[in-house]
């Protein structure tokens, strides 16, 4: 019988595998990095312990220190999670190694599906379906570019040892190929200490649809349904659906029978998902098996009805699968969605900063998984995932309808989030139609006005100056004011906004140019507004942290800094061209060389964080006096990266 569980990761997916280790009796153990001291993983654990500094590579991807922790605390399991150590082979033999249960597959199984091109070779001989391509030996450029002739554009280019879209890239023609096997290489070397490659043929526009599977040590093994997953950007999952929208009953049954076969196939133990692409003709091929448990999985539970943490233990215990194929059954429907700390307005460049007020919405058919809470900070070292929000239904329609209520009413107030757009990702008839496949957000949100920075409008405008116009920093309170003419200065989107505030009674009226607008106030308690406007009665919630003021109303949230009171600045400054890094990250592509002349904007380096490309740009017109990084660094946040020198400018005599 095991006993004490030592979870090796954090977030929320730490918290995720606590609550059911402690309903079903474990003693629980966290570690935790020097930064997340503090983390709510941390405070709902039995036990903790600390493994090393922030950098992941010295705390959560530190091996020795996981084990140490475990020695120390007397723990006879270990959880993975996902991400980090989940699919390292060598970190499961170890915990083998040293006398202790590993929650996962046996390590041989992780190392085959850990490479796209054994896997790949491994469901051939299974016959299960695959895409076609080149996964040879030989995987030099020269070797790729003669197999691509053979393979035909488009094609795709993948890391052999990795997933989540790194080291991934679509490949048009073959004047593409040379310098996107580059970038690939770069990539992989730098996710995954691995650069080799494997071709594949375009699968045009496909669904992503992947199927949950489980298996015992007694040679049992089922399928508990698919999860579409096709709504992606940049090859990262952002929404994920079960069941799908387009997969029939026949088709369910075809690809998981495929999914079965290929985790027997293998030796497997655990819980697994095996992905498939899906074309229009809804062919389906595999893509690969993930080994672990999936981010996305609580849409599966919500639909069968199991814990499958739950079963993740029992079958490390040594117990058969609880239900037989047969006995599993689906219902209703359950969404997810990731909610971020980034600011699609700036090509969802992520969020750092503390959260002020962080208030999940609650509703029948709702779940949120979260590793965070009010007064947390959000740090550059770690993916910067708040949340997954996730809504059941009987049916698809009532699940859509309940996320994008739980999204337009959860409260985050600190950082900027993904929320509106996913809400509005979410209502979009394409994907209301069960339409999406994975060219969807490149196809119906190239243009979207949310993708880009919001002016504020007039009324919420108005709406800021009524809750500044509260506050109690020395100012007449509403209902005692004059209705004297007062000035507000406001900034928002780095840009200065001149106010006039009339108030009146319960009225308030703000002119800002030729715009006026009229607000009057119902009631009022701390950090909650009622208002009525244009006759309608609405609420509004609020946070103020000295002079920033955060808000959300009206299907939108937004801050603004009060500068009334401050005084005037001289003109803006130009950038100081000393060029750092915004986040921990490495250096996967350097554009430019010094002495080059570049443009304010104008892309200077690649830096990989959190999962993504940073374009790092230049903050002003100059030459490049200094280039103090190179593609593989890996490099610090605030590090100088390049230096900017004026142009010099011609003169005439």
């Amino acid at each position: 019988m095991l006993k004490k569980l030592l979870i090796a990761n954090r977030g929320e997916i730490a918290c995720r595998v606590i609550r059911t280790a402690k309903a079903l009796g474990y003693r629980t153990v966290a570690v935790y990095s020097e930064a997340d001291a503090n983390a709510l993983h941390v405070t709902m654990a039995d036990e903790a312990v600390c493994i090393g500094p922030a950098q992941v590579a010295a705390s959560y991807l530190n091996a020795d220190a996981i084990l140490d922790a475990a020695a120390k605390t007397g723990a006879d399991c270990i959880h993975p999670g996902y991400g980090f150590l989940s699919e390292n082979s060598g970190f499961a033999k170890a915990i083998k190694q040293a006398g202790l249960t590993f929650v996962g597959p046996p390590e041989n199984a992780i190392e085959l599906m850990g490479s796209k091109r054994r896997s790949k070779i491994a469901m051939q001989k299974a016959g299960v379906p695959v895409v076609p391509g080149y996964e040879g030996d030989n995987a030099s450029d020269n070797q790729l570019i003669h197999a691509a002739k053979d393979i035909g554009y488009p094609l795709m280019l993948k890391a052999s040892a990795g997933g989540g879209g790194r080291g991934m890239r679509l490949v048009e023609n073959e004047s593409e190929l040379a310098d996107n096997i580059k970038r690939a290489r770069s990539e992989a070397k730098q996710a995954f200490g691995d650069d080799e490659l494997i071709l594949e043929k375009a699968v045009i526009e496909p669904r992503h649809v992947e199927i949950q599977v489980f298996a015992d040590r007694y040679g049992n093994a089922v399928y508990l349904g698919e999860r579409d997953c096709s709504v992606q950007r940049r090859h990262q999952k952002v929404v994920e659906e079960a069941p799908s929208p387009f997969v029939t009953p026949e088709l369910r049954k075809a690809m998981g029978e495929a999914a079965v076969k290929a985790t027997l196939s293998c030796g497997y133990e655990g819980a697994g998902t095996v992905e498939f692409l899906v074309d229009k003709d809804r062919n389906f091929y595999f893509l690969e098996m993930n080994t672990r448990l999936q981010v996305e999985h609580p849409v599966t539970e919500l639909i069968t009805g199991q814990d499958l943490v739950a079963w993740q233990l029992m079958v490390a215990e040594g117990q058969p699968l609880p239900l037989a194929q047969d006995e599993i059954e689906l219902n209703g429907h359950a969404i997810e969605v990731r909610l971020y700390a980034e600011d699609p307005a700036t090509d969802f460049t992520p969020q750092t900063g503390t959260l002020h007020e962080f208030k999940p919405a609650e509703g029948e058919g709702l779940r949120f998984d979260t590793g965070v809470l009010s007064g947390d900070v959000v740090s550059p070292h770690y993916d910067p995932m708040l949340a997954k929000v996730i809504a059941w239904g009987q049916n698809r329609n009532e699940a859509r309808r309940r996320l994008v209520r739980a999204l337009e009413d959860t409260t985050v107030f600190g950082v900027t989030t993904n929320r509106h757009f996913l809400s509005r990702i979410i209502a979009d008839e394409t994907f209301g139609a069960g339409e999406a496949t994975t060219a969807f957000l490149q196809q119906a949100f190239k243009d979207d006005p949310s993708l880009s920075p919001q002016d504020l409008s007039i009324r919420e405008l108005a709406l800021s100056a009524c809750v500044l116009s509260l506050d109690d920093s020395g100012r007449e309170s509403w209902s005692n004011a004059p209705g004297t003419v007062i000035p507000m200065s406001l900034e928002a989107n780095d840009e200065t906004i001149q106010l006039l505030v009339r108030k009146a009674g319960q009225k308030l009226m703000v002119s800002h140019g030729e715009d006026h607008y009229e607000l009057y106030l119902h009631s009022q308690k701390p950090g909650q507004l009622c208002i009525i406007d244009n006759g309608i009665r609405q609420g509004c919630q609020y946070h103020r942290v000295g002079d920033s003021l955060y808000l959300q109303a009206f299907g939108r949230s937004w801050s603004v800094t009060d500068k009334t009171h401050q005084p005037a600045s001289g003109a803006q400054s130009s950038g100081s061209g000393r060029i750092q890094a915004a986040m921990d990250g490495a250096i996967i592509d350097v554009l430019i060389a010094e002495g080059e002349s570049v443009s304010q904007g104008q892309t200077l380096v690649v830096l990989e964080a959190m999962k993504m490309e940073h374009p790092v740009k230049a903050d002003r017109d100059g030459v490049v006096a200094g280039l103090h990084t190179r593609t593989g660094d890996q490099v610090k946040r605030s590090q100088l990266l390049v230096e900017l020198a004026p142009q010099e400018t011609e003169q005439t005599t």
